[in-house]
């Protein structure tokens, strides 16, 4: 299987399944020198995990980080940096119904389709729980960019038809800590936390967008055409299992207005070149230019609810019913948060290194 890898000159692999003995990431370029423990890692891990509060899932998964290699006397020493997490509580017995009997929403038709076998338990490889690699990849990442003073942070912006009011992009930080939704403003996360457990009494879930948003990104990083900063995070981001949609900017607003109304001027402040608006996102011509890189993810609801559907036992290949019981998230957005961080934070690294604003031998 490929795909598993991304990157340049920061490479992250990642690996295990949701129902397998363990999962983590291999990271690979990473400079030496770099103040790393595994506080860092974990600390991050601790942001996805489940079980945090009554909106998430309640499989009780701690995702005690252990880091293999790549760190010696506190420091990267410029060698591969693996770290794993061991599953815990996986109960695959909830899932032997659906072993020939692929679920509605979820990959196990097209999985099997294209490897003639598929790991039904908890969505295998597939399955959500394998973002737990991007996450260590991304807290890797998150401290290089620290050596940059730059902060990447992601907050819920919707839930179903509810959206969250403008926030200061000073406040996103502290009040999304302030609610289990992580939504900035207090008032619709609220409503959004009510929205979310009303569908899982019915059984449904809901989706919802996930902004994220990195500041004091230099500008000048990425590159032209195949290469572009917004091309790679559309594509780390497109790489988040349920992510149906990537927006950078204001996205597909600009198919409804003028350039004279979103074009972002520009202006001196202190000798640096600024932006009056930033309706691009902080990225023109492929490569960041100096104003807050924002990007949004569109989230389909979790697939797996414990309605009735329709589907097919692919032995006799006849029409039949599910009906998906056990433990899952009925919005998952809040948990996204994290691994979206993960994902901008590791195209951002590999994008400082390739253009030189960090040494790539050593901090």
């Amino acid at each position: 299987m490929a795909g598993n890898t991304t990157g340049n000159l920061f490479r992250v692999t990642t690996y295990g399944s949701s129902h397998g003995t363990a999962l983590g990431a291999v990271v690979d370029g990473c400079p030496a020198g770099l103040k790393l423990s595994r506080e860092d890692i974990q600390s991050e891990l601790d942001h996805r995990r489940p079980g945090t509060s009554k909106i998430t899932t309640s499989r009780g998964e701690t995702d005690q980080v252990e880091i293999l290699s790549g760190i010696f006397q506190g420091k990267t020493d410029g060698t591969p940096i693996s770290a794993v997490v061991y599953n815990k509580d996986a109960d695959s017995s909830a899932y032997e119904p659906f072993r020939d009997k692929p679920r509605p929403g979820h990959g196990d038709f097209t999985w099997t389709s294209k490897y003639g076998r598929y790991d039904y338990r908890g969505g295998g490889r597939g399955s959500g729980r394998a973002t737990i690699g991007h996450v260590i990849g991304g807290a890797v990442a998150k401290k290089l960019l620290n050596h940059l003073k730059i902060r990447v942070i992601s907050h819920v912006t919707q839930i179903g038809d509810l959206k969250a009011k403008n926030v200061s992009y000073n406040l996103i930080e502290e009040y999304s800590k302030k609610n289990p939704v992580r939504c900035a403003d207090q008032k619709a996360a609220k409503l959004m936390e009510e929205k979310i457990l009303d569908a899982r009494e019915k059984g449904d879930s809901v989706g919802g967008v996930v902004e994220t948003i990195a500041f004091n990104v230099p500008a000048g990083i990425g590159e032209p055409v195949f290469d572009k900063l917004d091309a790679d995070l559309a594509r780390a981001l497109m790489g988040i299992g349920a992510v149906k949609g990537v927006e950078i900017g204001f996205g597909f607003k600009l198919a409804e207005t003028t350039a004279s109304a979103t074009n972002d001027e520009y202006y001196c402040e202190s000798d640096q070149i600024k932006t009056t608006t930033n309706t691009s996102g902080g990225i023109i011509g492929g490569i960041s230019n100096g104003m807050p890189i924002v990007t949004r993810i569109a989230v389909k609801p979790t697939p797996s609810i414990s309605m009735v559907q329709k589907t097919v036992d692919l032995k006799t290949m006849k029409e039949t019913e599910i009906k998906i019981n056990g433990r899952h998230d009925p919005c998952i957005c809040p948990r996204v948060t994290a691994v979206a961080e993960a994902a901008v934070a590791m195209v951002l690294a590999d994008h400082l290194l390739r253009s030189g604003f960090i040494n790539p031998c050593s901090i």
